[in-house]
């Protein structure tokens, strides 16, 4: 019995990493549908960024008290799970904490240790779910997380209730055992019988582990993704100081030629495109942060434009840009590539009220815990709403058309420029 458990346990955890490794597989191969970006610089900073930013969560300590409720629920989870490897050998040969035997004491001050982040994190998502379903916060009910978004992230929660209640259960139904935490849940089965509680236990870690595994393929398909890109999203963030703006060399060179005709390269090829319409239009760091997203609406709260009603909402940028990438991918599973489906990111997902209601102040980027830019999406589909389309409000229009033939945005010659100054 126990080599066709082994066997059929094998077999479990071959299909759960396969699945796993091929969705991840989809995902990196979304992001590099974006175009080139070379970041390889300041290496240092950029590691400081992982710990500080992605491990140490520094700026979810604006708010202590979630930044400590969450701290127990990321940290405690990886934590936890590094008793996996113990489970994955015991279900493949079919032994029973095959390590106590080898670590002695050491041992039971882990299993402790698990135990009472088992609690915290438990503790943890009971209060989270509150928050979201009793408490109500308003950036965890709006319009951007109705639908899929809320029961994605109320399942979430309940998955891990659920993982740490088993863990725990686990432990307290172990005749062998008698662990911090789990003890104080042996009085609920005494009475029981050996053979009963031994059921009880291998059900529990039955479950407790296909749980995991479930929960890890349930992983790309959902915000929590950034439990893995929060790492390399902190890595590749931008270090160029808060609001500069990327300029694109070929604006610039447009320009200057226009200023100097003489500078101009014989025979040069104009820029294919201006600004971004599509996903494929964006850098792949755009497409990182699209699926770093938690869908945790800091972003949409700090944004001046959302306070106010306007339709923007830096969150809803954000996942629509995933949304789209997500079918562009599915796109390209059936058809082997890119077929032309009629859509794009700019007016199909995301409209143009969105776009002309940002102030470009970066409050979104500010209060980011991941380190993700809206702002830069935000501009890419406004560069090719003015410059592909010419879709800009009347007073803009103008004001281009005078700096394009006048060098100013105001409507007079330059030879006239510094008429205001000359008295009458």
């Amino acid at each position: 019995m126990a080599y066709v458990a082994g066997i059929l346990f094998s077999a479990i955890t071959l299909i759960a990493f396969f699945i796993f490794i091929k969705k991840l597989g989809k995902i990196a191969r979304n992001i590099h549908l974006g175009k080139p970006l070379q970041i390889n610089d300041q290496k240092s900073t950029r590691y400081k960024h992982v710990l500080l930013l992605a491990l140490g969560q520094k700026k979810m300590f604006r708010n202590p008290l979630v930044a400590i409720l969450h701290l127990f629920v990321y940290v405690g989870f990886i934590i936890i799970n590094i008793e996996l490897l113990e489970i994955m050998i015991d279900g493949i040969a079919g032994t029973h904490r095959i390590f106590k035997p080898y670590l002695g004491n050491f041992y039971d001050l882990l299993i402790n240790s698990f135990e009472m982040l088992a609690l915290l994190v438990l503790v943890a998502c009971v209060i989270f779910f509150a928050r979201r379903n009793i408490i109500k916060l308003k950036r965890f009910n709006n319009k951007d997380l109705k639908g899929w978004p809320k029961s994605d992230a109320n399942a979430i929660l309940i998955i891990e209730i659920v993982l740490m209640s088993l863990f725990l259960i686990m432990n307290a139904t172990d005749t062998e055992a008698n662990y911090l935490v789990s003890s104080l849940l042996k009085p609920a089965f005494e009475g029981f019988q050996a053979t009963t509680l031994s059921a009880i236990e291998h059900t529990a870690w039955w479950l407790h582990i296909l749980g995991i595994y479930a929960f890890m393929n349930y992983l790309p398909y959902s915000k929590h993704l950034h439990i893995i890109l929060a790492f390399p999203n902190a890595y590749y963030a931008p270090l160029i100081p808060k609001g500069e703006m990327h300029n694109m060399p070929s604006i610039q060179n447009e320009v200057l030629y226009a200023m100097q005709p003489e500078l101009a390269p014989v025979g040069a090829a104009a820029p294919e495109k201006f600004g971004a319409k599509d996903v494929m239009d964006l850098s792949w760091k755009n497409l990182m942060d699209a699926y770093s997203c938690t869908e945790c609406g800091r972003c949409s709260t700090a944004c001046p434009a959302n306070s106010t009603g306007k339709l923007l909402s830096p969150r809803k940028i954000m996942m629509d840009t995933r949304d789209r990438l997500e079918a562009v991918g599915k796109n390209i599973d059936i058809n082997k590539q890119f077929i032309e489906d009629g859509k794009s990111l700019l007016h199909d997902y995301i409209s143009v009220e969105e776009l002309r209601a940002c102030t470009t102040c970066n409050a979104c980027v500010e209060e980011c815990p991941v380190s993700i830019s809206p702002l830069d999406i935000i501009l890419e589909l406004r560069r090719s709403l003015v410059m592909e389309e010419s879709n800009a409000p009347s007073e803009w229009n103008g004001m281009f058309s005078n700096i394009e033939n006048n060098f100013a945005p105001w409507k007079f010659s330059p030879d006239d420029r510094d008429a205001w100054t000359k008295q009458d």
